[in-house]
């Protein structure tokens, strides 16, 4: 599934010409295209989809929206990792939840 999800507006910048900000989805950070919204400023929310930043929010709203996803589980399915969503759905259980870096690399050798 691919939500359009609530973000505020950390930092605002450019990228081969292209005006770009870094945005916080309720902790998970990701860079975004400003070229719809080009007069967003910082500390301000928009509504993210597939990377563009489509339409300005309210706080309350964006806080309300990314609550509600947060609780329904769709910020994990939207940003998490998915090789372990694959194998949670899968049924198996995530093999490197605990691991340290060393360990994993162990694990996967042949």
């Amino acid at each position: 599934m691919c939500l359009a999800v609530p973000g505020r507006v950390i930092d605002i910048g450019e990228k081969d010409g292209t005006r770009m900000a870094t945005v916080d989805f309720g902790g998970v950070v990701k860079e975004v295209c400003l070229e719809y919204l080009p007069d967003l400023r910082v500390g301000e929310y928009a509504i993210v989809h597939v990377g563009f930043a489509l339409q300005r929010l309210d706080e309350a709203s964006a806080r309300q929206t990314l609550e509600l996803f947060a609780e329904l589980g769709m910020l994990q399915e939207e940003f998490g990792d998915p090789w372990e969503q694959a194998a949670e759905a899968g049924g198996a259980p995530w093999p490197f939840a605990d691991d340290s870096e060393d360990e994993v690399k162990e694990a996967a050798r042949p």
